[in-house]
């Protein structure tokens, strides 16, 4: 694990809980006032602080486990202390949210729609949904395949948020569909912002496809947009810590004075430390073919 999550997690989590008294806690960056007055014309007639697409993995390389894990730990964040203070403090207290499941580049489905959340009750309903829904698994990670999917959900958010997110969680590079940094560029330049999740949890081997740099991946190929960050997860304990941790600096408007993880510029890397195509050339030289 790179030094400073844990301490960093915690100073998150303990100001975000203090939100309602002090504005701000320490370990974050307090986002100055906001009128409706100041913002630009194109975010003036918002009406959710947020419009937020939580994009997570099922491919097959998400063991039972880890997907039941992942799972909780958005259901645990949904309902926190921490979430819901967070919440409160928006301009508008509410946000529109919607939960994705994807795996290769055909398919993404939509597991719980387009929903405003703005207090324990809608949070916590939309949290049973998820809870509630069959598991699945399916083939092949196309993480360019959820990242089109996930920006075409937003003309039907039915709501108009002061920024719009991607959050981006899986366990594997993108093997599947269009390259992944090019959608990555694509989806940005809609002003949209793409948060991720790497989960870094299985030491690679001969017989797996597992990247050890997942991080970097995410960093240099996936995540990307204004105030751009991710939370890599390296133990299954940190499951729901790493989840809770994220929503809420999503929610809040907020980043760390210190990165959790080296976090992505507004415009990304012109050399990428890791290849973006790793992903796509691993699946050639296991299977023997094309990777589409």
């Amino acid at each position: 694990m790179r030094t400073g999550y844990s301490a960093v997690a915690a100073a998150v989590l303990a100001g975000l809980a203090a939100l309602v008294v002090a504005g701000a806690g320490p370990g974050l960056v307090a986002a100055p006032a906001v009128r409706l007055a100041d913002l630009p014309k194109s975010q003036a007639d918002s009406t959710v602080d947020v419009e937020l697409v939580l994009a997570v993995d099922i491919s097959y390389s998400m063991d039972p486990e880890e997907q039941a894990l992942q799972r909780e730990g958005y259901v645990s964040a949904l309902t926190s202390p921490e979430f819901l203070a967070a919440l409160k403090q928006g301009m508008h207290g509410k946000i529109a949210v919607t939960y994705v499941e994807w795996a290769g580049s055909a398919d993404q489905r939509v597991l719980v729609p387009w929903r405003v959340v703005d207090g324990p009750g809608s949070a916590e309903a939309f949290a049973a949904s998820i809870a509630e829904a069959p598991y699945r698994r399916a083939y092949r990670t196309s993480i360019a395949g959820a990242l089109l999917f996930s920006a075409d959900l937003f003309k039907d958010s039915g709501q108009r948020g002061i920024r719009r997110v991607i959050d981006v969680s899986g366990d594997g590079a993108n093997n599947q569909g269009a390259q992944v940094d090019h959608v990555r560029d694509e989806v940005v330049a809609k002003g949209i912002t793409i948060n991720g999740l790497p989960l870094v949890l299985k030491r690679p081997n001969a017989a797996t496809m597992d990247l050890e740099a997942l991080d970097i991946y995410y960093e240099d190929c996936v995540i990307g947009g204004p105030s751009a960050f991710m939370i890599p997860i390296r133990d299954r304990t940190q499951f729901k810590e790493a989840t809770r941790t994220k929503l809420v600096l999503e929610i809040a408007g907020r980043t760390p004075e210190v990165r959790v993880i080296p976090a992505a510029d507004t415009e990304p890397r012109a050399t990428p430390r890791v290849s973006c195509t790793i992903g796509e050339r691993m699946w050639q030289q296991r299977w023997g073919r094309d990777f589409n």
